[in-house]
């Protein structure tokens, strides 16, 4: 006998309904994926001649290095490390009262001026762009200010003028890089196209790179583009370490006069230009008050100085912006014996953070202990915050916030276990 059709069987001519196919939305990710991921990162500061970078550098290292008026008295870098201020870290340290502190640190690279056709060697551009290609955040120092008694290389002053002289500088050096990995790759072609996953690689890093140098020849920097950049194509980037693709903020040093009155003719021109462009921070400050207060030599002098005349020193916040600026943040490991900020990337996840304290840490991770400083000083002790429910324990997807402070398990077996 005959079975019975099945009621959910379909009839010959009908096909079978494909459910539809889930649209995969790609992950847009933010500046912070742009650059090296490691924890040693530098910020360089970058400008034109005499504008005032050497005597910022002397303020903010409270070293002593050349800064005579004479556009290349800065030929080699020099490099220092400056305390990051942070009311967290004192906080810590008052509430521990440890034997041993350390203080979270940024390492700042002094490098000489850089001039119109840099990126074709003049005024010993070759090596400044190099220097610049091994920092990861640039502090692009403007001059606003008018000194018949310093010297302007394009013999004039204008700040909005200068910055476009760096960043087509900066873009043609870039353009460079794109044409050379072209031509690399273009030696390459038989062997990439007789293996299909080989080609279907080098079409795609070819069709970016087109993209890239088009974009480029239209006056934009690397950085602003995180909105066009898709997850691959910050891959490419992040091994091209293009000098546009560099975060920077803009310092404006302007005469004390101007500073004390917070104004001054090219402001508003050069937050418009910054705007335009990306939108990155600006600082106004001026070098000779910087100056005027490091020479005086006294803390409390310092302090009546800056009381008396109505302005504070903008050291503390120029150091804070170019340490966020280049997507560093610390996390706190606190007790009686040290209270210490670990410096590293944003966007660390556990074991990599551990790694920041010892290779070992990041080997044999099995958790973190994880309390919020805020969570810490609201509460008062570790206990209460235990108490509270708010002290937990994170695994290796843990992605490590400003400020945590973290007590990291781990354990490491002998070799061949």
């Amino acid at each position: 006998t005959a079975l019975a059709p099945c009621s959910h069987r379909k009839n010959r001519g009908e096909r079978a309904k494909m459910p539809p196919k889930k649209e995969v939305v790609e992950e847009k990710l933010g500046p912070w994926a742009l650059g090296r991921f490691s924890k040693s990162l530098k910020v360089g500061i970058v400008g034109m001649p005499n504008v005032g970078k050497s005597t910022l550098y002397n303020t903010l290292t409270k070293c002593s290095i050349p800064a005579e008026n004479f556009p290349f008295c800065t030929i080699e870098p020099n490099e220092t490390r400056v305390h990051v201020p942070d009311d967290r870290f004192d906080w810590l340290v008052d509430k521990y009262k440890p034997k041993s502190e350390v203080q979270p640190w940024l390492e700042v690279v002094d490098i000489a001026g850089l001039v119109k056709g840099a990126a074709q060697g003049a005024g010993l551009g070759n090596a400044f762009l190099s220097h610049i290609r091994a920092i990861d955040g640039i502090i692009h120092v403007l001059r606003a200010f008018d000194d018949a008694d310093i010297i302007h290389v394009e013999d004039r002053v204008d700040p909005i003028g200068d910055i476009e002289i760096i960043t087509n500088e900066l873009r043609a050096k870039d353009l460079e890089a794109v044409a050379r990995r072209k031509a690399d790759l273009d030696k390459e072609k038989s062997r990439m196209n007789s293996n299909p996953a080989l080609r279907k690689e080098f079409i795609a890093e070819q069709e970016f790179l087109e993209k890239l140098k088009t974009f480029l020849e239209d006056g934009k920097e690397v950085r602003n583009g995180m909105d066009i950049w898709s997850v691959k194509e910050i891959e490419y980037l992040n091994e091209y370490s293009l000098l546009t693709a560099k975060p920077c903020m803009f310092l404006v040093n302007l005469s004390e006069d101007d500073f004390k009155r917070k104004k001054n003719k090219w402001l508003a021109k050069i937050h418009a230009w910054v705007q335009e462009h990306g939108g990155s921070p600006i600082i106004p400050y001026s070098g000779a008050f910087e100056q005027r207060l490091l020479d005086c030599g006294d803390e409390d002098e310092r302090v009546k100085i800056q009381k008396d005349e109505g302005v504070i020193s903008m050291l503390p916040k120029i150091i804070k912006t170019a340490f966020s600026v280049i997507h560093l943040i610390y996390f706190f490991t606190a007790g009686p014996d040290e209270v210490r900020a670990w410096v590293c990337r944003k966007g660390f996840k556990a074991p990599q953070a551990a790694g920041t304290i010892h290779t070992d840490f990041e080997k044999g991770f099995i958790c973190a202990e994880v309390m919020a400083f805020e969570d810490l000083k609201e509460l008062g002790t570790e206990s209460e915050v235990k108490a509270k429910g708010k002290y937990r324990q994170e695994g290796k997807t843990y992605v490590v916030n400003d400020g945590d402070v973290i007590f990291f398990k781990f354990n490491v077996t002998t070799k061949g276990k």
